[in-house]
């Protein structure tokens, strides 16, 4: 078992630029280095200051691959809901990146990371009920990439970003092996709603009934806002 780093910070804004901090330098260290990218709103921020950096000069994107984590089934790219277009809108355009791997066919998009090498760092949030990517509970470690079906849990998270739109009941997901085979992965999570799953997920033995408990076994940083702290 790998003790996981967790830091605590009062606001969205300081763990926000505590996590450019951190990609920004796996990127210095490595700038061909291949990205594993969560979307949802609490890696927004964070997202939005490396497009800062980058449209400042100040930090270079251009060799990185960015990996797509997940995505709705029977969603084109232009609808609002598309996850590929919320990831490519927040961060592939806005940091100049050219070299993506999207997730359409489980059996290419496997084939494509192995030749890639895998994942140098994945950029996790925290879903509700455990959820890594869409590895709905119960997920074990070798929970392949795939197609889901989401669970109640996550279409009421998911119904809030997307008003009155119908959530999508079906989803593709990277698979565990791909997120827990990054080199390293940094765990982003806020809100108060947020605090007991966070809880479980580093205190509680690992479980497939909490799939993002399997993170205990790898490289992890977690930073976590104050309401989100256990």
């Amino acid at each position: 078992m790998v003790e996981p780093t967790l830091r605590v910070f009062p606001d969205a804004g300081a763990l926000a630029h505590a996590a450019a901090d951190l990609i920004c330098a796996e990127v210095r260290a490595k700038p061909e280095a291949v990205l594993l990218v969560a979307t949802g709103n609490t890696p927004m921020p964070t997202y939005a200051e490396l497009a800062r950096r980058a449209a400042a000069g100040e930090a270079d994107f251009g060799r990185v691959t960015a990996v797509q984590l997940d995505e709705y089934v029977g969603v084109p790219e232009d609808d609002p809901r598309s996850l590929w277009g919320w990831m490519e809108r927040a961060f592939v355009r806005p940091l100049g990146i050219t070299r993506t791997v999207r997730l359409s066919d489980p059996a290419t998009f496997d084939a494509e990371l192995r030749a890639l090498g895998g994942i140098d760092l994945a950029v996790l949030g925290l879903g509700p009920n455990g959820h890594l990517g869409f590895n709905e509970p119960p997920s074990n470690p070798g929970a392949p990439t795939r197609r889901v079906t989401l669970t109640p849990a996550s279409l009421e998270s998911n119904r809030a970003y997307w008003g009155d739109l119908p959530v999508p009941q079906d989803a593709l997901t990277a698979g565990m092996p791909v997120i827990l085979g990054a080199r390293r992965a940094l765990l982003l999570v806020s809100g108060e709603h947020k605090r007991e799953i966070l809880r479980r997920t580093l205190t509680e033995p690992p479980t497939p009934e909490v799939p993002a408990s399997f993170l205990q076994r790898t490289p992890l940083t977690v930073l976590a806002d104050a309401a989100a702290a256990p």
